[in-house]
């Protein structure tokens, strides 16, 4: 499933491509931003896409962020956690994303807690139906 998606903040507007690959027996779910694997691991931290799941309309994504203790422009950060809830209703657009930041580089500039946005994503081709 591809999707065509546009996210508006503070008078800035970015626009992206996210590809949704469902869970097979052989492949966990995945997802791609503009043909970058979200599932990310390395000295700073990890993500990972939890899971993928249909529930009628909607596509269901849980991603998880770990972020190690880190040091920016001599200030220094703790380690940190985001956990990512997307609800994507591929007939209207609509994609709603909960956000739980906890601690690290994020809790201090954004904040800790639990922030909402919201985005539109289309998909990029209609689907074949069936007669």
């Amino acid at each position: 499933m591809e999707f065509n998606c546009k996210r508006a903040e503070k008078g800035y507007t970015e626009e992206y491509e996210m590809k949704i690959m469902l869970a097979s027996a052989s492949q966990k779910a995945k997802v791609y931003l503009d043909g970058r694997d979200l599932d990310q691991s390395d000295a700073y931290g990890s993500q990972m896409v939890k899971s993928v799941t249909l529930a009628r309309p909607n596509i269901l994504i849980a991603i998880e962020a770990k972020f190690q203790p880190e040091e920016v422009m001599g200030v220094s950060y703790p380690a940190g956690n985001v956990v990512t809830n997307i609800t994507l209703d591929p007939v209207t657009g609509k994609f709603k994303k909960v956000e739980k930041i906890q601690g690290g580089i994020l809790g201090a500039t954004i904040g800790n807690g639990t922030h909402l946005s919201e985005e539109t994503c289309l998909p990029s081709k209609m689907p074949y139906k069936t007669k």
